[in-house]
């Protein structure tokens, strides 16, 4: 089957899953089909940064980005450009833009950030980690697994009303100091007060994130383009508990703030003037639906909206036709505290297996690994929408290591304690914790599918698990009640490199037919 046309300018690359679906190796791939099927080499204007702050990661090519938008390792796309829907911190600009230059894609010159982008800094990372401390040691829960980047607490400032934005780098510097100053009394109030952190533990914080950004910055340092120092955050620790060096805070950020001050500008204008030049923006969303804010189970969600709505909040443009591309692995994976229903043991010799290759791209945690639940891909196509599909890691499926032998599953629906087949995602915590998964069952293979790049050279066996994780997701979505059009499966990854694809998949009507 050729590529179905994209049905709008505007694509939205999601994930469906609870992130970690390997959304960030699409972007080129999309790139270039749009190239390729329109013949303009200028057909892609931007790929935009939709959500979220350098919480999420993404692997593209060979670099891991958070903030920077995957579009980057495009050396010829015009625009990379961050939504007002983001919190970002400006040295982390800094810091990963040097890193991707390092590797040879310009990136501040490409650079646009919205006026309204909301900027993080300091203070919400010691928010962000005072907050988990007062979940473990006063609330007496499991911790929630918080990256520390202060996203949270950032996105906090919003709603309470104290925004500062990357506009205010035009400002005074004495205006900007105010509104820091502000926000870190704020801060240190509520960590002692309120999230009641033992004074002993205030160093820790610091400490805590300075080894976290020395470890991810190493390759910068080892290059010398920045000395070590510049990932000590203990430099704006205070002489007593709970008090902050106001000053070194307000001159960093500063600093940080008129490096990137040429980069600030009204993203709406590029994004409606490249549309209406017929050029194409790609909309990079951070984690997916099932962390939404909203639609996700709290406390294991983000702090933004995570599917396409957001694309127009965050690019500040009218509502319109968008084409979605739901991403998810041939597995699911979560991290955290999650309710993982299908969350396969640890004497499972295919999640002794994949638990070797699963990690976080950015942040290293160790991510669970389950069978594939199509429950909750369904409900992402029923309640979210998404044209397309793309399904990663197929290949991790076949057979080695510790994974010789045995049968595969797709969760199809789950079980009510009372026996009742349940077929959608409950909104109830309490009554999904109850839930047992209902599989089906299939056969497993041993061929290497790295190699392969086209559909009918699939082992037969891989083709049918294909077709049913398909139809699974149209039975929950739809049910009897199938549109005339169904969702395609565009992509499916068999490895991590950009040629590791195939892109020549049956039509979902196909692939239902073949069962």
């Amino acid at each position: 089957m050729a590529l179905t046309p994209f049905s709008s300018l505007l694509i939205a690359d999601t994930g469906i899953s609870t992130g970690d679906e390997g959304k960030g190796r699409l972007i080129l791939e999309i790139i270039d089909e749009l190239r390729e099927s329109t013949g303009n080499p200028d057909a892609v204007a931007a790929v935009m940064k939709v959500n979220g702050g350098s919480n999420s990661g993404h692997s593209v090519a060979d670099v891991k980005l958070n903030l920077i938008p995957g579009g980057v390792v495009d050396t010829t796309l015009p625009h990379l450009l961050i939504g007002c829907g983001v919190v970002a911190d400006p040295r982390k600009f800094l810091w990963e833009a040097a890193y991707a230059e390092l590797h040879g894609y310009p990136t501040l010159s490409r650079l646009r950030i919205d006026e309204r982008t909301l900027v993080s800094d300091l203070s919400h990372r010691l928010l962000d980690l005072a907050w988990e401390d007062y979940r473990v040691h006063v609330l007496k829960e499991e911790p929630r697994g918080s990256t520390g980047r202060g996203i949270t607490p950032a996105y906090t400032d919003e709603i309470a009303q104290f925004q500062i934005t990357y506009a205010d780098f035009r400002s005074e510097k004495a205006v900007f100091a105010r509104k820091v100053r502000a926000r870190a009394d704020r801060a240190v109030r509520v960590i002692e007060h309120v999230c009641q952190l033992r004074p002993e533990r205030w160093p820790e914080l610091f400490d805590t994130l300075s080894n976290a950004e020395t470890r991810a910055n190493k390759e910068t340092i080892d290059a010398g383009i920045f000395a070590a120092e510049e990932f000590d955050f203990r430099s704006f620790k205070g002489p007593q508990p709970f008090t902050l060096n106001v000053d070194l805070l307000v001159d960093a950020y500063w600093e940080a703030g008129q490096k990137l001050v040429a980069c600030v500008t009204d993203v709406r204008e590029i994004v409606l003037q490249s549309v209406e030049a017929g050029r194409s923006i790609i909309g990079e969303f951070g984690q997916a639906y099932w962390l939404d804010k909203r639609h996700g189970f709290p406390p294991n969600v983000t702090a933004s909206h995570t599917f396409t709505p957001e694309f127009f909040q965050s690019a500040g443009i009218p509502a319109q036709p968008v084409h979605t591309i739901g991403c998810c692995k041939a597995y699911d994976t979560k991290v955290g505290t999650h309710v993982f229903l299908t969350e396969l043991t640890d004497e499972h010799p295919l999640g002794r297996t994949l638990r070797r290759i699963e990690f976080g791209s950015t942040t290293g945690r160790q991510r669970m690994v389950g069978w594939f639940d199509a429950v909750e891909k369904g409900d992402a196509l029923r309640y979210g929408g998404y044209q397309d599909l793309a399904l990663n890691k197929l290949d991790a499926l076949s057979y080695g290591g510790d994974w010789t032998e045995g049968e595969l599953a797709i969760c199809v629906a789950y079980e009510a304690p009372d026996g009742t087949r349940v077929s959608h995602v409950p909104r109830d915590d309490a009554f999904r914790r109850t839930l047992k998964p209902v599989y089906k069952m299939l056969p497993g293979w041993s061929e290497d599918l790295s190699g392969i790049r086209r559909y009918a050279d699939l082992p037969a066996a891989a083709r049918r698990y294909v077709a049913e994780v398909m139809a699974a997701i149209v039975n929950i979505a739809y049910g009897e009640n199938r549109p005339s059009v169904l969702p395609n499966l565009r992509y499916i990854g068999v490895g991590p490199l950009r040629s590791q694809i195939i892109k020549d998949v049956p039509t979902t009507g196909e692939l239902l037919s073949s069962l």
